[in-house]
């Protein structure tokens, strides 16, 4: 048995949306990711195993769909969630049990806005003459973007939900352009879970303060 013949049937068509079937991995990718993020909001440390398991099938996902760099972000995404795991878990500190809310710093905007832009210009060139994509500009965007939020998210910085929603307002009509509806509609859901997490990571790096811990500038 080849690894084909065990993707095949996630690439099965499981419904009908739009008069456009909707693959198991669709579906899946669906389930998981919307799971992920309402862990995420809550600062559940099980975000990160189903985050890994949602990469998975949109590698799979996006590879079909011809979003190539989508699909390597995925890759990226799974090195990261190794790394936002531990640092969820190690990162608060000596005697800290927990990583707290904390705002971006200074410094972290000006090398993420830096990183984000070149990242940008290079992917779009890179797509725009090395694969047959479509959307070359939107999918490096989007691909930025989501890298910029979830190495705030790792870090627990609050201004990363902010970032998320910024990806997922392009990434609705993106999808829907790609005939991913079902995606589509996930990010739509997205918006709200974000618009959710950032008012829980607010509340939580108002306490932060209060306490009297000192913010990084």
């Amino acid at each position: 048995m080849t690894l084909a013949d065990v993707l095949d049937p996630l690439q099965q068509p499981l419904v009908t949306v739009l008069d456009t079937p909707v693959s198991w991995t669709e579906v899946l990718g669906f389930g998981s990711g919307a799971l992920c993020v309402w862990l995420v909001a809550r600062q559940h440390l099980a975000n990160w195993p189903i985050g890994i398991a949602n990469n998975l099938f949109f590698i799979l996902l996006f590879a079909q769909s011809g979003l190539y760099a989508d699909a390597g972000l995925q890759i990226v995404f799974i090195s990261l969630a190794a790394y936002g795991w531990w640092t969820w878990t190690h990162g608060g500190g000596p005697g800290a049990t927990v990583l707290p809310v904390r705002s971006t710093t200074r410094a972290e905007w000006t090398w993420l806005l830096a990183a984000g832009a070149a990242g940008t210009a290079g992917l779009t060139l890179l797509l725009s003459r090395a694969t047959d994509s479509t959307v070359p500009f939107w999918d490096a965007l989007t691909t930025s973007l989501s890298l910029m939020a979830t190495y705030g998210q790792c870090r627990k910085r609050v201004e990363s939900w902010w970032l998320w929603i910024a990806a997922d307002v392009v990434y609705i009509p993106l999808y829907a352009y790609k005939e991913l509806y079902l995606t589509s509609l996930l990010c739509a859901g997205f918006l709200t879970l974000c618009l959710f997490g950032l008012r829980s990571w607010n509340k939580d790096l108002v306490v932060y303060r209060r306490e009297g811990a000192v913010v990084p500038v």
